[in-house]
């Protein structure tokens, strides 16, 4: 009885930690519109937060995520579209805050860093097992040693 209970609690953890991410947009950022607030999600979700860096500002509860957050809403609210909502911000916060930069200049070393270091890896892991020795058979005994090797066997 006591394993099905903490197995229960440890459910009810589990999901209350996976809802963590919803409850960053308190409900007074909330739209009333629910297709703008749609938008505005989908908006959030591209955005990372500058404080946070790995979370997008729809999952973060830092204080600049909220303005963030808030920003992208009023832009989406003016009639903004989602292109026009985030050039907005970027002009006004770099690249950085885009959680997928687009490839060119500054930014395409990061997006070729990954599949280099693969392949690099890979030549290197092909050419450490092409290089290694192949094991070397012994040399057979020779008579004299064979008997002198039953010799010291049978004493």
């Amino acid at each position: 009885m006591i394993a099905v209970a903490s197995r229960l609690y440890g459910l009810v953890g589990l999901i209350a930690l996976m809802a963590m991410p919803a409850f960053a947009v308190q409900p007074d950022e909330v739209l009333d519109d629910p297709a703008l607030e749609a938008r505005a999600r989908v908006i959030s979700k591209e955005l990372r937060c500058p404080v946070c860096q790995n979370e997008s500002i729809d999952e973060s509860h830092a204080e600049v995520a909220r303005d963030l957050r808030l920003l992208v809403r009023e832009r989406v609210s003016a009639g903004d579209s989602n292109d026009e909502a985030l050039s907005f911000i970027v002009a006004r916060y770099g690249e950085f805050v885009l959680l997928n930069p687009p490839a060119k200049g500054s930014t395409l070393i990061l997006w070729l860093a990954g599949p280099a270091m693969l392949l690099i890896g890979g030549i290197g892991a092909a050419a450490y097992l092409r290089g290694r020795a192949a094991p070397v058979p012994a040399d057979e005994l020779s008579a004299d040693e064979t008997k002198r090797l039953t010799e010291l066997l049978n004493k």
